[in-house]
């Protein structure tokens, strides 16, 4: 049974209304710029009551120290809405990083993206006999910026971990020409997003024979 509860913004009764503060009424939620402003200048909004923006504790945390450094130090650095890592902690697990694929295709348009994609056998899958081909992993590329990863999907066991780690790289303006070049550690899950050499775009067969 999955139970898919969501959350409210309390927003209504607060008193935004007296001061003019605009909410997007059909969630309750604060549109704001890419500074977390509100329509009302000397008002900003941070975290989950963001319209369109990601319900993650870290980003909340680390939108307010940067949204706290340019009110009171003199910073400029904006939160990073984008390429955010985060997981689903689901019995195989699902990370991901940067742009999805349909909204890549959106924001760059599908001729300007190269999507590389594999199906992988984790080692230790092959001694109890796992099913094979079962975990998946995705990067896109943005063939009009030195093919670099806009976007990085991983479907298998610690995918969290796998994300993290990946996230940095992501952050660093990482291309599929660098980890081509990037040595794998074998046999690891990892491993296969420094061997992908299978598009989206040409149709081949993704599945493996081993691990």
């Amino acid at each position: 049974v999955l139970l898919a509860i969501g959350r409210d913004a309390c927003t209504r009764n607060i008193g935004l209304q007296t001061i003019g503060v605009k909410i997007n009424e059909k969630n309750g939620k604060v549109p704001v710029n890419d500074e977390e402003q509100t329509n009302v200048p000397y008002v900003y909004a941070i975290g989950d009551i963001l319209d369109g923006k990601l319900e993650l504790t870290p980003v909340a945390i680390q939108a307010g120290r940067l949204l706290a450094q340019r009110l009171y130090g003199g910073s400029s650095r904006k939160c990073d809405y984008v390429n955010v890592p985060t997981a689903v902690f689901t019995p195989l697990e699902y990370g991901s990083c940067g742009f999805p694929e349909e909204r890549a295709i959106d924001e760059y348009g599908k001729q300007n993206l190269e999507v590389y994609h594999s199906l992988f056998w984790p080692l230790e899958w092959t001694v109890p006999g796992r099913d094979n081909n079962t975990c998946y992993a995705k990067i896109i590329c943005n063939k009009q910026d030195n093919n670099r990863v806009i976007g990085l999907h991983i479907l298998g066991p610690n995918a969290g971990e796998v994300t993290q780690g990946f996230a940095a790289a992501i952050k660093c303006g990482i291309t599929k020409e660098l980890l081509d070049e990037t040595i794998g550690i074998h046999p690891t899950c990892a491993e296969v997003f420094t061997t992908m050499d299978i598009t989206k775009s040409s149709g081949q067969d993704i599945t493996q024979k081993g691990c």
